[in-house]
Parts: structure tokens; C-alpha cells; sequence
């Protein structure tokens, strides 16, 4: 049986600094498949820790039993660089102050690292073909000299990660139900997890525009089955971002409920030999990302909302108020703010206050906004 504490050190930028990075190995070595978890990327989000926390013991006693069929790596804190990154006592986990880059943007195109690599060296053989991209990239990794503590953890990451036939990036959003994002090849492939985790909605893109640590292994299979037609090279990773409701969301019950879904998740799907429990309900099925509004405000205010999440609303319906706060009516006027689209309250800006341009709410739509098809999908 295997359990393993890890910790690597991150050297950081500035004299004497050095951040421990901590994870678990579980599971034999030789599993037939690879099961990579990892929370907390952006390092002000924390439900997905707390999942991750109810979990841990879940697999250590399992693996205990020899219930494993896979070889787990649980990442309960991906970005402990993130946790130190403070200023006038607020956490700003989502973006790497020294450059200003998102932690979940920007992550390397694979495809354009080991093309050449690979070119006239797929075979006829599926799994030939993955053992084979798996290494190159393996390789790639290995000859990578990290400029920065950011550029280290995320070789860590990748290292852990691109092996893996499942990948799940646990985060949260501002205010919000329970949602995953993945890629449309992998929907209804992934349906179980959705129904598993209640999702109230899955979303999927090939390419969200920003570079997403979900998207980076599908890209990889993606453009290599286009580059190499007659060569089967399938979509080896299943990659999925699980959006665990809001940043104030991090509860014990609500956590607990969540591990045991995932590891409902798990058992269905043969990683672990145990009783998965009564199946859950189905939830929705996939739908773009395109289909989804980001609805935006117009001018400075104050929102006041008048929907909830999870309501359904239509085009052109007032879902929320913005109040002045400059100007000749300044707090007196109040603007609509309408829906583009027929949908559901997927997320709201939990800080009522907005600047022009900042986002309000997603509502989830089924026809593609042609606003957002080809376009930048994410918030940031």
C-alpha cells in the first residue's frame, strides 16, 4: 500500500525566500490509470481544499483496504506561492503580483513544444501513440530551466498532471452554483461527474481564449489528431474544471458533501473498488461556453439585483438595477441592466460595487451569442 506525504522546496525570487510545496502520491506506482487533483490554483479559493481535505482520508483508508485501481495524486493547495500574496490585508490569490499574470492563464501550448518531436513518428497503434506523446512531453518538462518560483510550480503541476487519465481542477467562483468547465470532446464522456457533483450547469470550449491549465491537455491530443490525420490519437486526458459554488462557500458540511460525491464519482467509474452509493440524479447536459453571457455593466454603480441564482430569465428582462454614483442624479438614478439571452442565473459579483466594464453575472443560454463566438469567453 502506498501513502505518501511529498514536499518539494520552491526557490523564490528575492533573497532567503524558499515555499513548500506539499502533495500526495497514493496508490501503487504501476496502476493500470492515473487520477490527478489538484484545488486551489488561484489561492484565494478555497471549497475546493476543503473537498479535498474530506477526501484525503477517504483514499488513505481505501488504500489501507487495497481498494485502489489507480494511483491518485491529491493536490490540496496548488499555489502556496499565491497564499503569501497580500496587500492592506487582502488575499489577492488570483494573480502573480509580480507579473500581474492570472495563475490560471497562460499555461504552454504543448502542441507547438513537441510537434517537431513527434512528426512521422505516430503509429498505427492508439496506445503506442499516448505512451509516446506522453514521453515527449515528459521530456519537454525535463529540459525546462524555471526563470521564476511561478515558472517551478507550474513544472511541478504539468509533471504530476500530464500523465494522468483524469485531471480535475477544483476552484470556485464569486457567487455562484456548482459548474464545470471542459471541453466539448469530452461531454457526454463526462456526464456522470456532472450528475455526481450536481452540476448546475457544464460548460464547454475548446478554446477559451486565456491559455486555462484544463484546457492545455486537450489542446495537446486535439491539434495532434488534426496534424496527423489516419493516426488515432484520442483524447487521453479527461481534463475538467469543477467550479464548487462561491469564494464564501467554504464549509465543513458543504465540503464533506462534495468529497463524498467525488468519491461517489470515482468508485463508478472502477478507480476505486467500492460501493458508490445510490445514483445521483442526472443534471443538465453540456452546453457552449459561447452560450453563455458574461453580462457586463455599461458605466460605474451599484448593483441591486433583482434575480437570484438559478433563476431562469429572458431576453431583455431587468435582472438587476446599477445606481449612480456620479453625476446630476447621482444615488438617485437607477439603470436596468437586461439579460441578452434566455437562461439561468449561473453566478453574480458578490461586491455590489462595479467599475464600467466589470462583470455582473453569467447566465447560461442555449443558442451561441454571436457576441462571444470566436471571442475572449473568460471574465479576466
Amino acid at each position: 500500500m502506498s501513502f505518501q506525504r511529498r514536499s518539494v522546496p520552491l526557490r523564490g525570487d528575492t533573497p532567503g525566500q524558499v515555499t513548500e510545496f506539499v502533495y500526495y502520491a497514493i496508490g501503487e506506482p504501476d496502476a493500470p490509470e492515473k487520477v490527478h487533483l489538484q484545488a486551489a490554483l488561484h489561492a484565494d479559493e478555497h471549497p475546493g481544499t476543503m473537498v479535498l481535505h474530506h477526501l484525503l482520508p477517504m483514499l488513505r483508508e481505501a488504500d489501507e483496504q487495497g481498494l485502489l485501481r489507480a494511483r491518485f495524486t491529491v493536490i490540496p493547495l496548488a499555489n502556496p506561492l499565491g497564499m503569501a500574496n497580500f496587500s492592506l490585508h487582502h488575499h489577492i490569490g488570483r494573480y502573480d503580483v509580480n507579473s500581474g499574470i492570472n495563475y490560471n492563464r497562460r499555461w504552454p501550448d504543448l502542441f507547438a513544444q513537441i510537434r517537431t518531436q513527434l512528426a512521422g513518428r505516430l503509429s498505427d497503434d492508439e496506445l503506442f501513440n499516448v505512451n509516446l506523446i506522453r514521453k515527449t512531453v515528459a521530456n519537454w518538462i525535463d529540459s525546462q530551466e524555471p526563470q521564476s518560483a511561478a515558472d517551478q510550480l507550474r513544472l511541478i503541476l504539468l509533471r504530476e498532471c500530464h500523465d494522468a487519465e483524469f485531471i480535475l481542477d477544483l476552484h470556485c467562483d464569486d457567487d455562484a452554483l456548482t459548474h464545470i468547465y471542459t471541453s466539448p470532446e469530452l461531454m457526454p464522456e463526462l456526464q456522470d461527474l456532472a450528475d455526481w457533483m450536481g452540476a448546475a450547469a457544464t460548460l464547454t470550449a475548446a478554446d477559451s481564449g486565456g491559455g486555462s491549465f484544463d484546457e492545455m491537455l486537450p489542446q495537446l491530443y486535439r491539434k495532434l489528431a488534426q496534424a496527423n490525420p489516419g493516426k488515432p490519437v484520442p483524447m487521453a486526458s479527461a481534463t475538467a474544471t469543477l467550479e464548487y459554488r462561491g469564494q464564501a462557500d467554504t464549509f465543513d458540511e458543504l465540503g464533506a458533501d462534495d468529497a463524498r460525491r467525488l468519491w461517489g464519482f470515482l468508485c463508478g467509474r472502477g478507480l476505486i473498488d467500492a460501493d458508490p452509493g445510490a445514483a445521483p440524479p442526472a443534471a443538465s447536459g453540456g452546453t457552449p461556453f459561447e452560450a453563455t453571457e458574461v453580462l457586463r455593466a455599461k458605466a460605474p454603480g451599484l448593483v441591486a439585483y433583482r434575480v437570484g441564482l438559478g433563476e431562469m430569465v429572458r431576453k431583455g428582462q431587468p435582472v438587476a438595477d446599477l445606481i449612480a454614483l456620479d453625476g446630476p442624479e447621482a444615488f438617485i438614478k437607477r439603470t436596468g441592466l437586461l439579460a441578452g439571452t434566455d437562461g439561468m442565473v449561473l453566478s453574480r459579483r458578490s461586491a455590489k460595487y462595479v467599475a464600467r466594464g466589470g462583470s455582473v453575472m453569467k447566465i447560461v443560454g442555449t443558442e451561441v451569442l454571436p457576441s462571444r463566438k470566436g471571442g475572449y469567453l473568460l471574465e479576466d
